[in-house]
């Protein structure tokens, strides 16, 4: 893997000069994970934050009953776990490969001793920190005041917002996106059915094609 090259392509670090760059690979240490093994644990002393370049990370939280609720899936050219390296806390939830992944570690100590000497470096992460907050402000906010059938919409919408066509693949299996939409698979797959009845999209496999987009954003917009 080249570090640099990986580096310049986390969002969390972009439009850094070049020398910030060569300093932050300079620290980074390349880790590999297979399918289904644990990167960090919630409520664990957050040693540093991680940054998917080939596959996906699955953060999630489970209930005493041993229910999972999935947070968030973050991808190459994403940060994770960097909120509580700067707060000198723990991990908030699991962090979970979904599958072979490679990925660059960043120590907590030498992202710090990085960050006191560049205080350029420290507002852009400040920034970025911002736009994930916006980001689980919204997830808390689709998850507690929308209906179901207004999160899968939502939810679609979301998958057809970063694709040239209004056909593409689910990004996760099914079971698992019923957990991060808060509900379970039996009720996806009812609303998918009813959604498809409607013409409001079609469904082949894990092949979505959306048919009428205007109806699936009112179904998002009125499920507040």
């Amino acid at each position: 893997m080249d570090k640099l090259a990986a580096v310049k392509g986390i969002a969390f670090f972009e439009g850094l000069p070049e020398e910030k760059f060569t300093k932050l690979a300079d620290i980074a240490v390349i880790k590999k994970f297979k399918k289904g093994e644990t990167l960090f644990l919630g409520d664990v002393p957050a040693h540093g934050f991680f940054a998917p370049v080939i596959g996906r990370v699955k953060i999630f939280r489970t209930s005493p009953a041993g229910k999972e609720q999935i947070l968030h899936i973050f991808g190459p050219g994403e940060a994770v776990g960097e909120v509580p390296v700067f707060q000198g806390g723990t991990f908030p939830a699991n962090g979970q490969a979904l599958e072979k992944l490679e990925t660059l570690f960043f120590p907590r100590k030498d992202f710090e001793r990085i960050i006191r000497e560049d205080p350029d470096l420290a507002m852009k992460m400040m920034a970025m920190l911002s736009q994930r907050l916006r980001i689980l402000v919204n997830k808390i906010d689709d998850l507690s005041l929308k209906e179901t059938p207004a999160r899968v919409a939502s939810y679609l919408l979301l998958l057809r917002s970063s694709q040239d066509s209004a056909t593409f693949k689910l990004d996760l299996p099914k079971g698992q996106i019923a957990h991060y939409l808060g509900t379970i698979q039996e009720t996806l797959s009812r609303i998918f059915k009813r959604f498809a009845e409607d013409k409001i999209i079609e469904v082949s496999g894990k092949d979505i094609t959306i048919l009428d987009e205007t109806a699936l954003q009112d179904i998002a917009d009125q499920g507040r």
